[in-house]
């Protein structure tokens, strides 16, 4: 496979688009220009193209191994897991305190999706760590966090979050694995997790699981969920490694893709923790720590589309088949390179418009995540807080979806070499698969957008964002020159606010009903907006660049975001014939 980083289209959505400036108007960041994040990303792409791409298949291939007792990752992996902390990469958001880069959420998202696109196994070595790290760092008490942090930062220790267990997953109010208080400090947990990314592995000198947990005692249901370190081993005041703790590795679940990561069922035996924050308040602790993990998810998606769009995009270019219809590239030729067929223009195309649009929603994100960790102002944090918590269901869903929807087209457009192992597309269709159901599957994420995205504060703030894209939109009604990507767009939006009215209106079966097209909608909507403001953002640059975003940008509002008025239909009249359906109706025929 190939891989080509797209900085150019980075550099384009942080310097020119966002505007490097606000950035650099944050705390802590003052001194981050255009040169600096360039070669952070040049650097990123170098690595992920150089260092984890040609791992890939053989992680896929090998997968990590449990044989007596221990992980073993694939082959390859432990050099370029080496290789990640010589370079630093481990903790690229990691405090600078406790020796971390503390880039801005901009540049490490873009970074994401680089490394997603090349090796989305080994990545999640890394990913659920840093998360980790933001978590221990709110709530640890300060003598601890000095004794952990820095450790996790340079990444000699990794962290993962134990929630799922055998009976419970979505709900996890049903959770039994218990916490047992020592009288010292410390608790004895007991219980068994599935599904634990990076449970175990051989990269790191020690694993800190965060595990949530029901103190003896404690209200049933999420009311009563605890938080717990529990290091894999024991660690010394010194903060020298000491022995094991009674944590076992059942098993690695035998998955359909990302074979290369080690996903672990952990029994835990009276395994010795520390309690993270407050008791009985660990759900809310737990959930800081995966609205980060949302959001990435959602740049793992954007980062396999990408890599699928550019391998398709090449075999296009130099496969022969048939005829193209005139005008032909060369009349002499018995045939042509099949990306002169509109069908597969069509689809390259396609992926392009949905990829450039989601890496453009990604940045706007981050950046409004950057203004909310950063900003002295704070109201304008709390505004951000409230984008990025509108965002977060939207981005986790819309660009996972994308993700096995552009390795399918790429798959499709390879044909028969797409089907087989040689060219890498089936082992993106199935990697790519997981996106769509780890931290939350989509259903649920479509569910949280409309019964707590909508509702509250946030759904205050859902409004006013409506609200700005609709000044902005009545601000250029009637600009010729960008009619093409404005009337489009202020349709849609004028569709997503009807039925973002209906959603509020209806009763609790029909908006679940309806919550997965909302969110589609929504989702397709915000992306034709931020479309729409680069065109315009661009109305006086010339040049090819700017004239292929033009182009990319009127293919968009042309041809993809006319399903957002199927989708309005369905919202708005699809609630009736569902509910006509009875359960027992299934049992029909």
């Amino acid at each position: 496979m190939i891989y080509n980083a797209p900085i150019r289209d980075m550099m384009f959505l942080v310097e020119e688009w966002l505007g490097i400036d606000k950035l650099n108007g944050l705390r802590g960041v003052e001194d981050f220009d255009r040169d600096t994040l360039e070669a952070i990303l040049d650097e990123a792409g170098k690595f992920a193209s150089s260092v984890l791409l040609p791992i890939n298949r053989d992680g896929d291939e090998h997968g990590a191994v449990l044989a007596d007792g221990k992980v073993t990752t694939p082959p390859g992996f432990k050099e370029a897991y080496r290789k990640l902390v010589d370079n630093g990469w481990a903790g690229i958001d990691a405090d600078p305190e406790y020796g971390g880069q503390g880039l801005p959420k901009v540049a490490v998202f873009l970074i994401d999706e680089m490394f997603a696109a090349t090796n989305l196994a080994f990545k999640l070595y890394t990913e659920l760590s840093r998360s980790a790290g933001h978590l221990l760092a709110s709530f640890l008490p300060q003598d601890m966090r000095a004794t952990f942090l820095p450790k996790m930062a340079e990444g000699t220790w990794s962290g993962t979050m134990c929630l799922t267990e055998p009976h419970c997953g979505t709900d996890l109010g049903l959770l039994t694995t218990k916490a047992v208080p020592n009288g010292d400090g410390t608790f004895d947990i007991s219980g068994t997790k599935i599904f634990i990314t990076s449970g175990d592995h051989d990269l790191t000198e020690n694993i800190l699981h965060l595990v949530i947990a029901r103190i003896e005692g404690a209200p049933s249901g999420s009311a009563g969920i605890s938080l717990f370190l529990v290091p894999k081993f024991a660690v010394n005041d010194d903060g020298s490694i000491g022995e094991r703790n009674k944590i076992e590795t059942g098993s690695i679940e035998h998955k359909m893709g990302i074979k290369g990561s080690s996903t672990c069922v952990l029994n835990f035996d009276n395994a010795r923790g520390y309690l993270v924050g407050e008791e009985n308040r660990g759900l809310a602790a737990m959930f800081r720590m995966m609205n980060i993990e949302r959001l990435t998810v959602g740049v793992q998606g954007l980062g396999i589309a990408d890599i699928a769009y550019q391998n398709a995009l090449a075999y296009a270019r130099e496969r022969l088949q048939s005829r193209a219809p005139a005008p032909r590239p060369n009349e002499g030729k018995p045939a042509d390179p099949i990306i002169y067929q509109p069908e597969i223009k069509r689809k390259l195309l396609d992926m392009r418009s949905r990829i450039e649009g989601g890496r453009a929603l990604v940045a706007f994100a981050a950046f409004h995540a950057d203004v909310m960790e950063r900003s002295d102002d704070s109201d304008a944090s709390e505004r951000a807080s409230h984008t990025v918590a509108l965002l977060t269901p939207v981005i986790k869903s819309f660009l996972s979806d994308l993700g096995v929807e552009s390795a399918l087209s790429a798959q499709q457009v390879l044909g028969g070499h797409g089907y087989v192992s040689e060219h890498g597309m089936e082992q993106l269709v199935r990697d790519c698969r997981i996106t769509q159901i780890y931290e939350g599957t989509n259903e649920v994420q479509a569910a949280d957008l409309v019964f707590r995205k909508l509702t509250g504060e946030t759904g205050q703030f859902a409004d006013t964002l409506l609200d700005g894209w609709q000044r902005f939109l009545d601000e250029e009604e009637g600009a010729s020159d960008a009619a093409l990507y404005v009337e489009p767009a202020a349709k849609a939006l004028a569709g997503l606010v009807e039925a973002t009215a209906w959603i509020r209106a209806s009763d609790d079966a029909a908006a679940r009903g309806a919550a997965f097209d909302y969110q589609r909608l929504f989702a397709l909507t915000t992306i034709a907006v931020l479309w729409a403001e680069i065109v315009v953002s661009i109305r006086d640059k010339t040049g090819d660049f700017y004239d292929a975003k033009r182009k990319t940008a009127r293919f968009y509002m042309e041809q993809v975001l006319p399903e957002a008025g199927a989708l309005r239909e369905t919202i708005i009249r699809g609630a009736d014939s569902l509910s006509a359906f009875r359960v027992e109706d299934f049992e029909i025929g």
